[in-house]
């Protein structure tokens, strides 16, 4: 179980708080197996990357099924958020995050996102965030399996990006985070996309209301409750 805690001028705990439990067992310990590599088949379609997603030893939050191997390796994918406190539009890069896109559009596309609560904001000087991902809202949940990272060590976190939350190398799952202010943290979460204007404004306004503190590594739920009602790929 992740140990690392929040302050104002360290914003590490932004994914460590954002799921302390979601890949881990009951406890918070994540399976010694849970660990992947992201492999590429030579002998694969070179639009294509090959992706393991193995169980995680842990009940799934909602219904699902694991991705298929296979995973799209070029261009964009475009994704509609509808929630209650309004639309925006996100951007997923299948090229640079194959397997983190394919397994985000899987879920979608099977409706894990679907009514779902946003139970975690984070919001100070030097940065902000909105966690999401997890059907139980309790962010301990996950889709029952795990992936690898993709990272290339480079990554940051302005304004407008999507990332995966973890609970340390390699315990990928469902939960995932919107960065709504330019936020410092180390380069451990994948960066799997962006997303618009419109969803920043939403956020800022959400995070002028705050949240009720109940989070130990820093934030807690929104006293503005954001759900998200749907996640239409394409």
């Amino acid at each position: 179980m992740l140990t690392r805690r929040l302050s104002a001028t360290s914003a590490l705990a932004v994914l460590s708080l954002a799921v302390l439990t979601a890949c881990g067992t009951e406890d918070g310990d994540q399976p010694a197996d849970a660990a992947t590599e992201t492999t590429t088949d030579a002998s694969a379609d070179a639009g294509t990357v090959q992706c393991d997603y193995p169980a995680d030893g842990t009940e799934p939050a909602r219904e699902v099924e694991p991705p298929s191997s296979e995973a799209q390796a070029t261009g964009t994918v475009p994704v509609a958020v509808s929630t209650n406190v309004g639309d925006f539009s996100l951007t997923l890069d299948a090229e640079s995050t194959p397997c983190t896109v394919h397994s985000f559009v899987s879920l979608a596309e099977q409706g894990f996102y679907d009514d779902t609560p946003c139970p975690r904001l984070a919001n100070a000087p030097g940065f902000g965030i909105l966690q999401c991902g997890d059907p139980s809202g309790t962010t301990a949940g996950g889709p029952g399996y795990t992936f690898a990272d993709e990272l290339t060590g480079e990554e940051n976190y302005p304004a407008g990006t999507l990332a995966m939350a973890n609970a340390g190398a390699d315990t990928n799952g469902s939960q995932f985070f919107f960065v709504f202010a330019d936020t410092q943290l180390s380069p451990d979460y994948t960066v799997f996309g962006t997303f618009d204007e419109a969803g920043i404004k939403l956020m800022e306004k959400v995070a002028e209301k705050g949240d009720d503190g109940s989070n130990p590594a820093g934030g807690g739920a929104p006293n503005q409750p954001v759900t998200i009602e749907s996640v239409t790929v394409g």
